[in-house]
């Protein structure tokens, strides 16, 4: 057995392969089905072309709920700070800091959760992470 992928589906393609691109993922492959009115969009981490997200855009209008039933999808990271300062700066919300050096939550704009955890043993305390408090929900 092999993993291959975890599909989500998504509302605003654009929007998804924006915030997946900031997070650090980058397209692999991507096939329009004009027959069945889809796009699917395959995402991996570089390095990590193996272990894919793939982004389902219907382009009929749906209504997919808050998503919150899914869980989460988790990738390790080499610098927690770094990678949150990068979505910081691209407008993301970190929904709950690296407080602890070790983990992070953000969501994606079809409101899935994406787990950071920081590659290794937990980095020292460092603000303005340390004292910033979770916003919304992860």
């Amino acid at each position: 057995m092999k993993y291959l992928h975890t599909m989500v589906r998504v509302r605003d393609l654009e929007a998804s392969l924006k915030f997946y691109t900031v997070l650090g993922l980058r397209e692999v492959r991507r096939a329009d089905y004009a027959k069945g009115r889809f796009t699917l969009v395959y995402l991996a981490a570089p390095g990590d072309e193996a272990a894919q997200v793939e982004l389902t855009y219907n382009w009929d209008p749906e209504d997919y709920g808050s998503a919150r039933n899914f869980g989460h999808i988790a990738y390790e990271v080499d610098d927690i700070y770094a990678v949150c300062q990068r979505l910081s700066d691209a407008g993301i919300t970190i929904n709950r800091p690296p407080r602890d050096g070790h983990m992070a939550f953000v969501r994606s704009p079809d409101l899935i959760s994406i787990e950071l955890l920081q590659k290794g043993g937990a980095l020292a305390a460092q603000e303005p992470w340390a004292s910033m408090p979770n916003v919304g929900v992860w």
